[in-house]
Parts: C-alpha cells; structure tokens; sequence
C-alpha cells in the first residue's frame, strides 16, 4: 500500500512541477485544434468566390506573411510588456480573424481577414515559445518544446475532421464561426491559467538600451545562428515546399495517384510525428544538439532524394517515411538551440528572429521549388530540395563542432 501512496505522491508532485508546460500546452492544443478546423475549408471556401487557383493560394500565403512580418514585433512585445500579452492576445486576434473570414465576401475581405488571423498566429506562437524557455531549466529546454509541438502536432490532426464534419452539416462559413468561439475561450484560458514570466527574467533598464541593440545585432550576425537560419529555413523548406507542392503533384504525374492516395500517405507520415518529438527530444539533450540537426536534416534530404530517384510505389512510400521521420526529429533541437544561445534580456527578439527564419522558408520554398520545376523538372527541384536540406545540416554540424551550446546538456 506504502510503495502505491508514495508512487501517486510523486505523480502529483511532477505534476506541479510541470504546471505551466501542461497548462500552455493545453492553451497551443486549442489553438492548433482551431487552426486545424479550417485548414481542409480554406481553399473550397475561396473558391467559391470565383476566383482562379492562384488567388486560391493567396489565402495562405498571405496568412504565412503575416506570421513572417510579425514574429519580431511579437518578440519585442514579449520583452517589453511581457508573454500573456501574446498568450492573450494572439488567440482574441486569431478570433476576430476568423470570424471575419465566415462573414468574408469576397476574396479580398477573405484576404484582410486571414491576415488577421495570421497574426494573431505569429502574437501566440511566438509567445508560447519564449513562455515554455522561461519555465525550463536549461537542461528541459528540449523536453518542454517537445511537449508542446506534440500538443500542436495533435491539434493540427484532430482538426481537419472536426471541420470536416462541421462543414457538411452546417456549411463552409460555420468553422470559421467556430474556430472564432474557440479563440475567445482560448484567451479566456490563458487569462486564468497562465501567470506572467517576464518579471522572473533580467530586465533591462533604460541605460541598458543600447547594449540590447548591440546585443540583437550581434546575435543576427553571430555563426551560431547563422548557421541555425540556415537550417531552419531548409527544413521548412522541405516541408512546405515538397510536401506542400512537388510531391503532390509527382504522385499526380508518375504515379497516377489522386487526392485520396496522397492524403491518406500524408496522414500516416505526418502521425509519425507525435512518435519522434519525444525521443528527439531526448537525443538533443543527451547526444547533443547538434548530433540531432545533423541525423534530421540528412535523413530527411535522404528522403527526398529517393522521391526523385525512382518511379515506383515503394520508393516513394519510402522516401515519404524519411523525409517525415527527419522533419519531426527536427522539431526540438534547432528551437532550444536558439533559447541556449539568446541572452535571456532579449530573449523574444531573438525567438522572433528564429521563427523568422523558419517562415521565410515556408513562404518562398512553395513558390522557387514549384519555378524550378517549371524550369526544369519536378525531379530536379526535389534533388536541390533534398541537397539544400541535407548541406545545410552537415554545415551546422561541423560549424558548431566547438560551440557548448550545441553539445549534450545533461
């Protein structure tokens, strides 16, 4: 009987401990949830607009746009005014983005209202991540981050069947409605749930001013984090420029395969997700962060790779398995990699920067990987793809050879 009190008692105490982790990843599941509900509704919903496919993809390009053109603001805030301002306000943004868009028009009001909702998207992500660093000790830095990305991961499932269902039953404009509802009790959530952690930080006087100007300077033009932009925007690359466009449209053209295939192969690889952040998390903290980079952008360069080398089936399951099983390894090194290197006075600035990089790469990967094809081939476009992303991670690993931060911390 002892052993099981003492066991339940030790439960409950890593549970306090962990209280704000579960409580932002509560507050990240609710909002990637929403974002979920209206992912597969997005592109029918413009489209009845009349409008052409382009102006179809306009809708998430502009929503990417926002996120890219606000990450640093966001960052700014968070160190000025401090994170619940984010964790509030992003959500009451993303709502009042959202529920624009089901009132929406015409494509150029679905446009404004999507750019809305983008940034309330950059306001919360970028808080919730310099949020998750100020609650972890250096040494669970990998495993919060990793912990919340599975809460995004999930959400991001869920959602699309929920909109799904939603849709049919009550029409293209309720998920938005919906999602609109969901942002509100979102911020409600963190109101409550999540206290501030800005004062727990050091905080810069105003004689500190200008050496946190040359502190954000010199941490843009710093090797470390040049060579982590460079991973970053590589592995977003991948994901949203592969995955997003060629791959999809190689399945069309060499193997015949119509939404259905595709979604259901990009359902299996994308849940391979929620089983890799945890053990990647692990490995950036006992192996290094570097080690993790270097076996996540190789493997998957190597997955693309083998996409544009064969024509069959298998290979193509195959080098979809790779690539995804590389991609989510990704997630929690390059992100704790730039909390260990940011000095803790300009910490969302430099969190802003990070996500920065990541989101140019999300945004022109889409449009130069899918010109390079028209120029060339789909083939080739994924072999510069998957040599872009495996380079980059060989050129982190051995700049950083020397570097602490990018060694095992425990």
């Amino acid at each position: 009987m002892w052993p099981k009190l003492s066991r339940v008692s030790a439960t409950i105490q890593r549970l306090r401990e962990n209280e704000k982790l579960l409580v932002l990843c509560g507050a990240t599941f609710l909002v990637m949830v929403g974002q979920g509900v209206v992912s597969p509704i997005i592109p029918l919903y413009a489209k009845d607009f009349g409008v052409s496919t382009s102006m179809v993809g306009l809708t998430i390009t502009v929503y990417a746009a926002a996120r890219l053109i606000l990450n640093i603001p966001a960052g700014m805030i968070a160190d000025r005014w401090g994170r619940r301002v984010l964790l509030i306000g992003g959500p009451i943004l993303t709502s009042i983005g959202m529920t624009g868009s089901g009132f929406a028009n015409d494509i150029w009001t679905l446009l404004v209202w999507r750019f809305v909702a983008g940034a309330g998207s950059a306001f919360y992500m970028s808080g919730a991540l310099v949020y998750l660093i100020d609650v972890a000790k250096p040494e669970q830095r990998a495993r919060f981050i990793a912990t919340n990305q599975w809460a995004l991961s999930l959400g991001v499932a869920i959602g699309p069947g929920i909109g799904g269902l939603i849709a049919d039953a009550y029409g293209l404009s309720a998920p938005f409605h919906i999602v609109g509802v969901l942002g509100i009790g979102t911020a409600a959530y963190a109101v409550v749930r999540l206290p501030e952690t800005l004062a727990d930080q050091p905080s810069p006087t105003a004689a500190e001013g200008a050496s946190d100007r040359d502190a954000v300077k010199a941490l843009i033009f710093s090797k470390p984090f040049l060579a982590l932009t460079l991973v970053t925007m590589t592995i977003f690359m991948t994901r949203a420029g592969t995955r997003g466009v060629l791959i999809p449209l190689h399945a069309d053209s060499v193997l015949g395969w119509g939404p259905a295939e595709i979604g259901v192969l990009f359902t299996v690889t994308g849940g391979l997700t929620l089983f890799t952040l945890m053990p990647a998390a692990w490995a950036s903290d006992h192996l290094g962060r570097r080690v993790v980079i270097l076996f996540s952008g190789v493997t998957a360069g190597a997955g693309v790779l083998l996409l544009a080398s064969d024509s069959a089936v298998i290979v193509f399951v195959i080098g979809n398995i790779l690539m995804s099983f590389g991609t989510g390894t990704a997630g929690p090194a390059p992100s704790t990699f730039a909390a260990d290197i940011t000095p803790a006075r300009i910490r969302g600035v430099g969190i802003g920067l990070y996500r920065s990089a990541g989101d140019i790469g999300f945004v022109a990967g889409p449009f130069l990987l899918g010109w390079l094809s028209d120029v060339t081939s789909i083939t080739f476009a994924l072999r510069v793809a998957g040599v872009a992303v495996a380079v980059a991670a060989m050129s982190f690993f051995w700049t950083m050879r020397k570097h602490p931060a990018a060694r095992k911390q425990v």
